[in-house]
């Protein structure tokens, strides 16, 4: 009989633990439905609709053709002039996670890996929106391939993309590398095959490269979708250590001196100006950007960035 293989916590995830994301499933409020201003998604969710909806909006004066029936009397007396209510009607807003499970992601210099954070953090987005009510569904790519779950408003439907995030997860220990900018773009061209408009579409990965192929990629998708980017880093990807040590991939290695002060500064303002670069980029296009790490807890992290709007 073949030994199974074992698959160590925080290096590897497991099915057990995604599921056990729902816990943290109710901190935070990813959709943005209030059109709160300062929502990372500013409000792109909701729309203002003449007539009867879900939330209060404003109170403005009447015009030709609003329904009388929201008209407030009470205002139209004081003014003397006819005011109606309006009110915000919640649309279904489905839901498409791409989580990044290629051989970048396989990274982690203290807690968890990339690839763990990854994973844990689309199974927390995954409940989130089950819970408001949304389908959803997801596509989980390592340097190969793509495995695809439609969307469905169905626990059975996000425990199959669970599966799917995990068996990607696992083949991280042999898999091989290949090119992130032909697995983007080859991602989106099955995303647009299944989403038509309205959808909100979450991309976990590091964005490794910042190339204008991943802009495209990631843009393409926004022009009738509202897509954010999640970015995950580790500490290490900034910060160097302070010892010296060997860096390298396939095909060449280079030595570093982490005790040069003057390395760490040009390495740490290398990173910050290539990511604050992609950033100014992708809000042109309105896309959004967030960074989790992975050493601090994400449900803390998550519960930071995403506070629900106060009742």
């Amino acid at each position: 009989m073949a030994k199974e293989t074992t698959f160590p916590a925080d290096i590897f995830c497991s099915l057990k633990d995604l599921l056990g994301m729902e816990r943290y499933a109710h901190h935070f409020d990813l959709l943005a439905r209030k059109q709160r201003v300062k929502s990372i998604l500013g409000g792109k969710h909701a729309s203002k609709l003449r007539g009867r909806g879900l939330d209060f909006e404003e109170v403005r004066q009447y015009v030709k053709g609003d329904d009388i029936r929201n008209i407030d009397w009470k205002v139209t007396a004081r003014t003397r002039e006819t005011h109606t209510r309006v009110f915000s009607e919640e649309k279904e807003k489905p839901a498409l996670i791409l989580v990044d499970q290629s051989k970048s992601m396989f990274f982690g210099s203290q807690k968890k890996t990339k690839s763990v954070v990854a994973a844990e953090l689309a199974a927390l987005a995954a409940f989130r929106i089950l819970k408001e009510g949304d389908r959803v569904g997801g596509i989980v790519f390592n340097d190969q391939e793509s495995d695809i779950v439609f969307p469905k408003r169905d626990r059975r439907n996000i425990l199959r993309f669970f599966e799917n995030i995990v068996k990607r997860n696992h083949e991280l220990a042999s898999g091989k590398t290949g090119s992130f900018e032909d697995l983007l773009k080859d991602v989106t061209a099955k995303t647009q095959n299944i989403v038509t408009h309205d959808f909100l579409i979450l991309i976990i990965s590091d964005f490794h490269r910042y190339s204008p192929s991943v802009l495209k990629s990631v843009t393409m998708l926004s022009q009738h979708n509202d897509v954010i980017l999640a970015k995950i880093t580790d500490p290490f990807e900034r910060d160097i250590a302070e010892v010296k040590f060997v860096a390298g991939d396939e095909r060449t290695q280079v030595a570093v001196d982490g005790k040069e002060k003057s390395l760490r500064k040009k390495f740490e303002e290398g990173f910050d100006a290539d990511f604050q670069e992609f950033q100014v980029k992708l809000k042109k296009h309105r896309i959004p950007i967030f960074q989790i790490d992975t050493v601090q807890p994400i449900d803390q992290q998550i519960k930071d960035l995403f506070k629900s709007p106060a009742k």
